[in-house]
């Protein structure tokens, strides 16, 4: 079978879901080769073999933290020399789209972004993804070179797998570009115990309808008795109630959980297009004419102030 080249994405060695995701998508294309780039990319290989990667590329030069995104460029055009697969594979988020959209320059191919799938087709890999608020769904393949294909979270089960894991030093040769942007500082994001955003299988979030900052205390308890994130709309971020890392949207992060539950959302456009992937959306509004019912799967017409306490106060009950 044809080799699928699979970017790692992994904190200091630790595997991030999305990636086994991924892996579990490179298997119905072909056979999955991955490649894990930065500190700690040597401790990814048991769980990526573990998970169906044949062959692991392994490069731990510090360049790719000293310097934003022209080193991992450079890394995986070498990688594709070497492997020449059938289709690159990485999840998307704002770095690795601009990665893929480097790449794929290079390569003189094409990219597609926020793929929900990612099909074997008879001419090459076909990339499906949900448009115009979920209202259709396209399939696409690029027709020259080796494809790149950024894939949503949440758009494939993880699947163990076991396969050899062999692993390959990837000894990579940076060009003059690769040393343009250096990063000066980093500071630690604080943690709430609760899942990363864009990774969670459940997203909690809330909008104008909540009144103030201090009721988005509504949000997280139920968004902690479900195990998931929250997430906020423009409008309650841009009116400080939330931190904008937490929007949601085409100017925030795009998520697609198995559950989304909007609270106090109209359903503007540019929400819609960050949530429209979701598996299953429940919406609570007081307002029955709210857009975001038209997206739904499930509606509440009421008061978000009653609802979403006694939702919490159920599910508590319910696990207790």
């Amino acid at each position: 079978m044809a080799d699928v080249l699979v970017v790692v994405d992994h904190v200091e060695g630790s595997v991030r879901k999305p990636t086994l995701e991924l892996l579990t998508v490179a298997r119905r294309l072909g056979t999955p080769v991955a490649v894990a780039l930065g500190a700690g990319a040597a401790q990814t290989v048991e769980v990526l073999a573990g998970h169906g990667a044949s062959r692991i590329l392994v490069s731990e030069a510090g360049e790719y933290a000293d310097f934003l995104v022209v080193p991992k460029v450079d890394a995986l055009h070498q990688a594709v020399k070497r492997v020449d697969p059938v289709a690159v594979l990485t999840v998307s988020s704002g770095e690795n789209k601009e990665i893929a959209a480097r790449l794929a320059l290079r390569l003189e191919s094409g990219v597609i972004t926020d793929a929900v799938d990612v099909e074997a087709g008879d001419e090459g890999p076909v990339a499906v993804q949900s448009a115009f608020a979920a209202s259709y769904t396209t399939r696409s393949r690029v027709n020259r070179g080796i494809p790149v294909i950024t894939v949503k979270p949440n758009s494939a089960p993880v699947e163990p797998a076991a396969a050899a894991g062999a692993v390959e030093e990837l000894a990579v040769e940076f060009s003059p570009a690769a040393r343009g942007t250096r990063v000066v500082s980093r500071s630690a994001r604080e943690s709430t115990g609760r899942p990363e955003l864009t990774e969670a299988a459940i997203v909690v979030s809330g909008g104008r309808g909540l009144g103030s900052g201090e009721n988005f205390a509504l949000i997280e308890a139920l968004a902690d008795a479900l195990g998931a994130a929250v997430g906020a709309s423009r409008a309650a971020v841009d009116a400080g109630w939330y931190p904008h890392a937490h929007q949601v949207g085409q100017t925030g992060k795009s998520v697609s959980p198995q559950l989304y539950i909007a609270s106090g959302i109209s359903g503007a456009i540019q929400h819609r297009a960050g949530m429209q992937t979701s598996k299953t959306i429940v919406a609570i509004n007081k307002d029955a004419e709210a857009p975001i019912f038209d997206l739904a799967d499930y509606g509440i017409v009421g008061d978000l102030h009653t609802v979403v306490p006694q939702l919490t106060e159920e599910i508590n009950k319910r696990k207790a």
